[in-house]
Protein backbone atom coordinates (compact mmCIF):
# COMPACT_ATOMS: atom_id res chain seq x y z
CA UNK A 1 0.00 0.00 0.00
CA UNK A 2 1.44 3.37 -1.01
CA UNK A 3 1.35 6.43 1.22
CA UNK A 4 2.76 9.92 0.53
CA UNK A 5 4.72 9.83 3.81
CA UNK A 6 6.18 6.34 3.24
CA UNK A 7 9.08 5.63 0.87
CA UNK A 8 10.72 2.24 0.24
CA UNK A 9 14.42 2.45 -0.60
CA UNK A 10 15.58 0.74 -3.79
CA UNK A 11 18.94 0.51 -5.57
CA UNK A 12 18.40 3.86 -7.28
CA UNK A 13 17.42 5.83 -4.18
CA UNK A 14 19.46 8.85 -3.16
CA UNK A 15 21.04 9.10 0.32
CA UNK A 16 18.69 10.24 3.09
CA UNK A 17 19.39 13.02 5.60
CA UNK A 18 19.23 11.83 9.22
CA UNK A 19 19.72 13.56 12.56
CA UNK A 20 23.05 12.83 14.23
CA UNK A 21 23.35 14.80 17.46
CA UNK A 22 23.12 18.48 16.51
CA UNK A 23 23.96 17.83 12.85
CA UNK A 24 22.39 16.28 9.75
CA UNK A 25 24.23 13.50 7.91
CA UNK A 26 23.52 11.77 4.61
CA UNK A 27 23.22 7.99 4.83
CA UNK A 28 22.86 5.32 2.13
CA UNK A 29 20.15 3.08 3.53
CA UNK A 30 19.87 -0.60 2.60
CA UNK A 31 17.53 -1.59 -0.21
CA UNK A 32 14.09 -2.41 1.16
CA UNK A 33 14.29 0.06 4.03
CA UNK A 34 10.99 1.83 4.62
CA UNK A 35 11.40 5.51 5.42
CA UNK A 36 8.53 7.28 7.18
CA UNK A 37 8.35 11.03 6.70
CA UNK A 38 6.37 13.49 8.83
CA UNK A 39 3.42 15.32 7.39
CA UNK A 40 4.26 18.57 5.55
CA UNK A 41 4.85 21.49 7.92
CA UNK A 42 2.22 24.11 8.60
CA UNK A 43 2.40 27.33 6.64
CA UNK A 44 4.79 29.84 8.20
CA UNK A 45 3.37 32.83 10.04
CA UNK A 46 3.48 36.02 8.00
CA UNK A 47 4.43 38.12 11.05
CA UNK A 48 6.02 36.13 13.88
CA UNK A 49 6.51 39.14 16.17
CA UNK A 50 2.83 40.09 15.84
CA UNK A 51 1.88 36.51 16.77
CA UNK A 52 4.12 36.72 19.82
CA UNK A 53 2.52 39.97 20.96
CA UNK A 54 -0.94 38.47 20.45
CA UNK A 55 -0.01 35.39 22.54
CA UNK A 56 1.35 37.56 25.35
CA UNK A 57 -1.84 39.63 25.36
CA UNK A 58 -4.04 36.51 25.26
CA UNK A 59 -2.43 33.92 27.60
CA UNK A 60 -4.25 30.71 28.50
CA UNK A 61 -6.64 31.07 31.44
CA UNK A 62 -5.12 34.33 32.60
CA UNK A 63 -5.27 38.08 32.31
CA UNK A 64 -2.89 39.77 29.84
CA UNK A 65 0.61 40.25 31.14
CA UNK A 66 0.36 44.06 31.15
CA UNK A 67 -2.62 43.85 33.51
CA UNK A 68 -0.45 42.15 36.14
CA UNK A 69 2.48 44.55 36.07
CA UNK A 70 3.27 47.38 38.46
CA UNK A 71 6.38 49.51 38.87
CA UNK A 72 9.09 48.05 41.09
CA UNK A 73 7.83 44.46 41.12
CA UNK A 74 10.14 41.46 40.76
CA UNK A 75 9.74 39.18 37.74
CA UNK A 76 11.35 35.83 36.97
CA UNK A 77 11.24 34.37 33.46
CA UNK A 78 11.95 30.67 32.85
CA UNK A 79 12.95 29.65 29.32
CA UNK A 80 13.52 26.26 27.72
CA UNK A 81 16.99 24.78 27.53
CA UNK A 82 18.41 22.58 24.75
CA UNK A 83 17.35 19.22 26.15
CA UNK A 84 17.07 17.62 22.70
CA UNK A 85 20.20 17.18 20.53
CA UNK A 86 18.81 18.95 17.45
CA UNK A 87 20.43 21.37 15.01
CA UNK A 88 20.23 24.88 16.52
CA UNK A 89 17.38 27.11 15.43
CA UNK A 90 18.24 29.74 12.83
CA UNK A 91 18.83 33.11 14.52
CA UNK A 92 16.92 34.89 15.83
CA UNK A 93 15.86 31.95 17.99
CA UNK A 94 12.18 32.04 18.98
CA UNK A 95 13.26 32.49 22.63
CA UNK A 96 15.12 35.67 21.71
CA UNK A 97 12.08 37.02 19.85
CA UNK A 98 9.70 36.30 22.74
CA UNK A 99 12.10 37.65 25.37
CA UNK A 100 12.59 40.84 23.38
CA UNK A 101 8.85 41.53 23.32
CA UNK A 102 8.38 40.63 27.01
CA UNK A 103 11.37 42.65 28.25
CA UNK A 104 10.23 45.69 26.26
CA UNK A 105 6.79 45.38 27.84
CA UNK A 106 8.28 45.11 31.34
CA UNK A 107 10.38 48.22 30.71
CA UNK A 108 7.29 50.13 29.58
CA UNK A 109 5.75 49.43 32.99
CA UNK A 110 8.92 50.35 34.93
CA UNK A 111 9.69 46.75 35.90
CA UNK A 112 13.46 46.48 35.95
CA UNK A 113 14.10 43.75 38.55
CA UNK A 114 14.07 40.84 36.12
CA UNK A 115 15.85 37.49 36.25
CA UNK A 116 15.89 34.89 33.48
CA UNK A 117 16.41 31.24 34.44
CA UNK A 118 17.20 28.54 31.91
CA UNK A 119 14.88 25.71 32.97
CA UNK A 120 17.35 22.83 32.75
CA UNK A 121 15.55 20.59 35.27
CA UNK A 122 18.34 18.01 35.82
CA UNK A 123 19.84 18.35 32.34
CA UNK A 124 23.37 19.61 31.81
CA UNK A 125 24.04 23.32 32.07
CA UNK A 126 24.13 25.27 28.85
CA UNK A 127 27.43 26.80 27.75
CA UNK A 128 27.69 30.58 27.52
CA UNK A 129 27.92 30.49 23.72
CA UNK A 130 24.80 28.30 23.57
CA UNK A 131 22.93 30.77 25.75
CA UNK A 132 24.08 33.66 23.57
CA UNK A 133 22.72 31.86 20.51
CA UNK A 134 19.23 31.36 21.96
CA UNK A 135 18.74 34.79 23.58
CA UNK A 136 20.75 36.97 21.22
CA UNK A 137 23.69 39.30 21.79
CA UNK A 138 21.72 42.24 23.27
CA UNK A 139 19.94 40.21 25.98
CA UNK A 140 23.03 38.09 26.70
CA UNK A 141 25.26 41.14 27.20
CA UNK A 142 22.69 42.86 29.42
CA UNK A 143 21.82 39.91 31.72
CA UNK A 144 24.48 37.17 31.66
CA UNK A 145 25.56 35.79 34.10
CA UNK A 146 24.01 37.48 37.17
CA UNK A 147 20.49 37.96 35.84
CA UNK A 148 20.50 35.21 33.19
CA UNK A 149 21.73 31.83 34.34
CA UNK A 150 21.23 28.07 34.36
CA UNK A 151 19.03 26.49 36.98
CA UNK A 152 21.18 24.36 39.29
CA UNK A 153 19.29 21.42 40.80
CA UNK A 154 22.37 20.51 42.88
CA UNK A 155 22.39 23.84 44.73
CA UNK A 156 20.36 22.82 47.77
CA UNK A 157 20.64 26.29 49.30
CA UNK A 158 18.62 27.74 46.44
CA UNK A 159 15.85 25.13 46.53
CA UNK A 160 12.54 25.38 48.38
CA UNK A 161 10.85 22.21 49.68
CA UNK A 162 7.13 22.30 48.86
CA UNK A 163 5.86 18.96 50.20
CA UNK A 164 4.97 15.53 48.83
CA UNK A 165 2.56 14.47 46.12
CA UNK A 166 -0.14 11.84 46.53
CA UNK A 167 2.31 9.39 44.96
CA UNK A 168 4.94 10.06 47.62
CA UNK A 169 7.18 12.23 45.46
CA UNK A 170 9.05 14.93 47.34
CA UNK A 171 8.78 18.26 45.51
CA UNK A 172 11.22 21.14 45.64
CA UNK A 173 11.67 24.05 43.29
CA UNK A 174 14.04 26.93 42.63
CA UNK A 175 13.27 29.71 45.09
CA UNK A 176 13.36 32.31 42.34
CA UNK A 177 10.07 30.85 41.07
CA UNK A 178 8.51 32.14 44.28
CA UNK A 179 9.10 35.75 43.32
CA UNK A 180 6.10 37.98 42.73
CA UNK A 181 5.49 37.18 39.10
CA UNK A 182 7.03 34.08 37.51
CA UNK A 183 6.55 33.54 33.77
CA UNK A 184 7.39 30.55 31.64
CA UNK A 185 8.20 30.99 27.96
CA UNK A 186 8.07 27.78 25.94
CA UNK A 187 8.93 27.20 22.33
CA UNK A 188 6.68 25.01 20.15
CA UNK A 189 7.81 21.38 19.82
CA UNK A 190 6.94 18.43 17.60
CA UNK A 191 5.95 16.64 20.83
CA UNK A 192 4.64 17.96 24.11
CA UNK A 193 4.50 15.97 27.32
CA UNK A 194 3.29 18.55 29.78
CA UNK A 195 5.62 20.08 32.36
CA UNK A 196 8.84 19.00 30.70
CA UNK A 197 10.71 22.26 31.32
CA UNK A 198 11.27 22.54 35.04
CA UNK A 199 13.51 24.17 37.63
CA UNK A 200 13.10 21.40 40.19
CA UNK A 201 15.49 19.94 42.73
CA UNK A 202 17.13 16.55 43.21
CA UNK A 203 15.49 15.18 46.33
CA UNK A 204 15.57 11.35 46.38
CA UNK A 205 12.49 9.86 44.76
CA UNK A 206 10.87 7.36 47.11
CA UNK A 207 7.71 5.90 45.62
CA UNK A 208 6.08 2.47 45.75
CA UNK A 209 4.71 2.61 42.20
CA UNK A 210 5.54 4.49 38.98
CA UNK A 211 4.93 8.22 39.42
CA UNK A 212 2.31 10.10 37.48
CA UNK A 213 1.34 13.73 37.17
CA UNK A 214 0.08 14.86 40.57
CA UNK A 215 -0.09 17.85 42.90
CA UNK A 216 1.78 18.30 46.20
CA UNK A 217 -0.08 17.54 49.40
CA UNK A 218 0.61 18.84 52.92
CA UNK A 219 -0.83 22.20 51.86
CA UNK A 220 2.14 22.70 49.56
CA UNK A 221 0.97 24.18 46.28
CA UNK A 222 3.16 24.73 43.26
CA UNK A 223 3.51 28.45 42.51
CA UNK A 224 1.30 29.55 39.65
CA UNK A 225 3.01 30.20 36.37
CA UNK A 226 1.22 33.32 35.19
CA UNK A 227 0.88 33.20 31.45
CA UNK A 228 2.47 30.32 29.57
CA UNK A 229 2.94 31.92 26.19
CA UNK A 230 2.90 29.48 23.26
CA UNK A 231 3.46 30.90 19.79
CA UNK A 232 2.26 28.64 16.99
CA UNK A 233 4.94 29.47 14.48
CA UNK A 234 6.87 27.35 12.01
CA UNK A 235 10.57 27.96 12.59
CA UNK A 236 13.62 27.15 10.53
CA UNK A 237 16.23 24.93 12.14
Amino acid sequence: MSHPCLVTIDSRSAPRALFSGDKLVEVDLPTGTRVVYPKPPLAALKDVDAAIRYAINHPYNSEPLYAKLRPGMKVTIAIDDISLPLPPMKRPDIRERVLTVVLDLLADYSVDDVEIIIATSVHRRMKDWEVRHIVGDKIFNAYWPKKLYNHDAENAANMKYLGTTEEGEEVEINQQRRRERPHHLREPEPRSDGWRSQICGRRPLRVSKPPRASQPQNNAQLPLVHGSFHVGAQHER
